[in-house]
């Protein structure tokens, strides 16, 4: 399937879901959804497929079994990418990202090292340095107040080891070129870009080796 752009019709569904997320508003417009939302997000992902590899569409339903907040539906469209990253679409448009948003234990312990280290941390320095002055936003699962144990508070790359995952984001705000063919030419761009990040954490940091949950 060639993709073809989001109508406003995506725009309007879930600025609409956060207004009234219920079920009787999904069943209402599960029409809308399927035709203007999931279909163009899967279009996406088969266009991107020869290049980045096989995309894992997340569910849109909610886990409300531990949070206070039982909103059935989630109110963005997202898959992970096998090759290349994250890719998420909302009411307020299209986003990407790329890296290692939450490390386990083993990974973080890894990460430090890898960061500390004068020459690993230095080539990450770099790599970051160049995706922020492109326009992208460093984001992590959480952020240290103060220096991990055994790391002094004026290492000089203090920032990046109070990181509990090192990330990348690029938001495209609602425009005219989400409804023409223009989003894989800019995810793929993205995601290009951001091999260097993704290459260092696969050298550097690795799969966690610790056992499922």
């Amino acid at each position: 399937m060639a993709f073809h752009g989001w109508s406003h019709e995506a725009i309007s569904f879930y600025e609409d879901l956060e207004l009234d997320n219920s079920k009787a508003f999904w069943l209402a417009h599960k029409p809308v959804y399927e035709q203007d939302v999931l279909a163009p997000m899967r279009a996406l992902l088969d266009t991107l497929e020869p290049e980045f590899g096989t995309a894992r569409l997340f569910r849109p339903y909610r886990d409300t079994r531990f949070s206070a907040d039982k909103s059935p539906y989630k109110t963005t469209i997202a898959a992970e990418v096998e090759n290349g990253g994250y890719i998420q679409f909302s009411a307020a448009g299209l986003g990407a990202g790329a890296g290692a948003y939450h490390l386990a234990s083993d990974q973080l312990e890894r990460y430090r090292q890898a960061v500390d280290d004068d020459r690993t941390g230095g080539e990450l320095s770099a790599i970051l340095a160049t995706l922020v002055a492109s326009g992208c936003a460093m984001i992590a699962h959480d952020t240290l107040k103060t220096a991990p144990r055994g790391y002094p508070k004026d290492h000089p790359r203090i920032e990046l080891l109070r990181r509990k995952g090192v990330a990348v984001w690029l938001e495209f705000p609602p425009s005219d070129w989400l409804g023409k063919a223009k989003a894989p030419e800019r995810i793929a761009a993205f995601f290009r870009s951001a091999k260097p990040l993704t290459g260092w954490v696969d050298a550097c940091v690795g799969p966690s080796e610790l056992p499922p949950r």
